[in-house]
């Protein structure tokens, strides 16, 4: 029977605690809860780097689940997606596996949550297009703050999380 997650602070504690264990710079940045990305684009404060918006899908039997990262503005073709990865149809995942997987709720989706993914079991894809930015932005597992992290230290920690990642041009949704 599943645990229900601890409490949100409980949470974002033990990920500072990792974070600083392992050397991890960071600059934190607290704002009002946000939910959307046209929400932090007026409730968060001017940040140096790249707004992201995180996508948690799943394919179509609920075997392969995937976090892509992109740019806050870029629209995600799916179908084109599913191609890239060699998966069948994608599609987002539920609250609950977001939950089982990443620990996780809607509204923080973040590529800090693979804390929780102790036995790699999601797939990272990032833009590459993001990844040209000096810095990454970040929900450090609740939506009320902002974590600015270079690129080194996105890479240790996805080396310190135990995860791969790809950079890979995520396909555009053209506009119809």
């Amino acid at each position: 029977m599943p645990t229900a997650p601890p409490p949100p602070d409980a949470r974002v504690s033990d990920l500072y605690a990792f974070l600083n264990a392992h050397d991890l710079a960071y600059t934190r940045f607290d704002h009002p809860a946000v939910f959307t990305v046209e929400e932090s684009k007026v409730l968060c404060p001017d940040m140096e780097g790249g707004k992201t918006k995180n996508l948690f899908l799943r394919d179509k039997k609920g075997e392969r689940h995937f976090l892509v990262t992109v740019e806050e503005d870029k629209r995600v073709d799916l179908k084109r997606l599913s191609a890239v990865t060699g998966s069948s149809k994608l599609s987002f995942a539920s609250p609950e596996r977001l939950r089982e997987h990443l620990g996780l709720e809607p509204g923080s989706v973040s590529l800090l949550g693979l804390f929780h993914d102790e036995t790699q079991q999601v797939e990272v894809l990032i833009d590459e297009d993001l990844w040209q930015e000096r810095f990454i932005l970040c929900h450090p597992l609740i939506n009320t703050s902002t974590l600015q992290l270079s690129r080194e230290a996105l890479e240790q920690f996805f080396q310190a999380t135990g995860h791969a990642f790809r950079l890979i041009p995520i396909p555009v949704l053209e506009s119809t």
